[in-house]
């Protein structure tokens, strides 16, 4: 795996294709990435969720280019692609045939419906301790076969989460990691893997069965050369475990801890964080999610997280949302980073500078490269206010701004430079002041932080 920076982004979002995300990347944009993870691109990528419920897993879309595209891709970047564990859409054709054939049909047990889970029936108990992240019970009425059923549909009505413990479930998760391998992918994505086992009597989420199944997907992947990134979003508090079982796991409470550092000056949380986090991450500021907000829960406070909230809202002139959990606990803001520290280019690429020299392989999401402005007038999903679109011609107009300018110039810093390769130090000064260093042997690489101000500067041997 190459060392240096990563590009989140969809395809035909920024560029429109995915030979035209290649000729960005190897042209304005070349010397900045190491890797690409190239957010859905399966048949279709502009579905019910924006590509994570493709018709068809096996298939790019042809509006996007081809496989021959793909590997292209690889020839000189790392390859990051999804592999959506947790579901498939109503749409394909696995599912219609079950939907015209009922149990008769080859494909009738890869789909999840209320009796396989419950099979002795539930209790209002047993309903309500399941985790989900959006309002209601996760059941969907269909017909399979002429008869009444309850679909089990953790996110939309029109995922339908398999039953990853049938066969021909896990044949359907095998042939798709065999496609993505042999297509120069260098990392699967194991999205929403913490909800891909409903074992009864519990939450339905990061349960030992769980872990066990992320285990057995991950010991198949690698065995086909493919590195594995875990998607998990729960609380600080919880231990996942899943950063024991593949080879990179998110570090999404980074982000939170940031902001509340750069809004505040209070440094005390982050100082914290870079004590307890996992080993191996994938750090972030934002995603195509949006900012997460319940990664942060337990090591923000409540007031810190209602304060972060309201500072986000007010920075982006009200035109970022808040999401929450059926119980009220804080899910994610729907906001670009950019926006969410009100388009102050200092805090902006102070935060950035912070995500860039901590431990980790940083990934830097299209529309943040580009300073984006949360787009306004959006209805329905709040998450495409941070999905903006990009022409070619956009990303060069982007690029000229001094903000984007200074912020590649960090990125080529982190990507080139010999000493992110050593030994990473953090120096405590006063209250609202950090040191983040690196070495390696006589290269070295130091960011001096000053909160109150806000201020950074980075010295760095031999200069970049």
């Amino acid at each position: 795996m190459r060392d240096g920076v990563q590009l989140i982004a969809y395809a035909d979002r920024f560029g429109g294709t995915l030979p035209a995300l290649g000729r960005l990347l190897t042209g304005p944009l070349a010397g900045l990435f190491t890797g690409v993870h190239v957010l859905p691109f399966f048949r279709p990528y502009d579905g019910a969720d924006a590509g994570f419920d493709p018709d068809d897993h096996l298939s790019v879309d042809s509006r996007l280019g081809g496989w021959d595209d793909v590997r292209a891709l690889g020839e000189a970047f790392d390859v990051t692609a999804d592999l959506i564990v947790n579901h498939a859409s109503d749409r394909s054709p696995a599912f219609r045939d079950v939907v015209a054939r009922g149990d008769s049909s080859p494909h009738a047990g890869m789909f999840l419906t209320y009796d396989t889970v419950f099979a002795a029936g539930a209790t209002e108990a047993d309903l309500v301790r399941i985790t989900r992240p959006r309002p209601g019970l996760p059941f969907t009425p269909v017909v399979l076969g002429g008869r009444k059923r309850l679909a089990w549909t953790t996110f939309t009505p029109h995922q339908i989460d398999l039953d990853v413990r049938n066969p021909a479930a896990r044949a359907y998760l095998s042939d798709v990691l065999r496609c993505l391998a042999s297509n120069a992918v260098t990392t699967v994505r194991l999205d929403a893997v913490g909800y891909a086992v409903k074992t009864p009597g519990t939450t339905c989420f990061l349960t030992p069965d769980t872990l066990a199944f992320a285990t057995e997907l991950a010991t198949e992947a690698r065995r086909l050369g493919l590195r594995v990134l875990a998607e998990v979003h729960a609380p600080t508090r919880v231990d996942n475990g899943t950063a024991a079982v593949v080879d990179q796991v998110y570090d999404f409470t980074l982000a939170p801890a940031i902001l509340h550092a750069v809004s505040t000056g209070d440094s005390g949380p982050l100082r914290e964080w870079l004590r307890m986090r996992p080993d191996h991450p994938v750090t972030v500021l934002e995603t195509h999610d949006g900012i997460g907000l319940v990664d942060a829960v337990g090591l923000l406070s409540g007031a810190q997280i209602s304060a972060l909230e309201e500072t986000v809202r007010r920075n982006s002139g009200g035109t970022s949302r808040m999401s929450t959990m059926p119980d009220g606990t804080p899910y994610q803001i729907s906001c670009t980073a950019y926006d969410a520290l009100g388009r102050d280019d200092r805090r902006y690429l102070l935060a950035r500078a912070l995500q860039l020299f901590v431990p980790g392989i940083p990934q830097v999401y299209y529309v943040g490269l580009l300073a984006g402005r949360n787009a306004t007038g959006v209805f329905g999903d709040a998450r495409e206010i941070n999905r903006r679109s990009y022409t070619p011609d956009d990303v060069a107009v982007a690029l000229r701004r001094p903000v984007v300018r200074r912020l590649a110039r960090l990125i080529r810093l982190r990507t080139s430079h010999p000493a992110f390769r050593g030994e990473f130090t953090v120096e405590d000064g006063p209250d609202g002041e950090l040191i983040l260093a690196w070495r390696a042997g006589q290269a070295h690489a130091e960011l001096h932080v000053r909160l109150a101000e806000p201020s950074f500067r980075i010295r760095s041997t031999p200069p970049p």
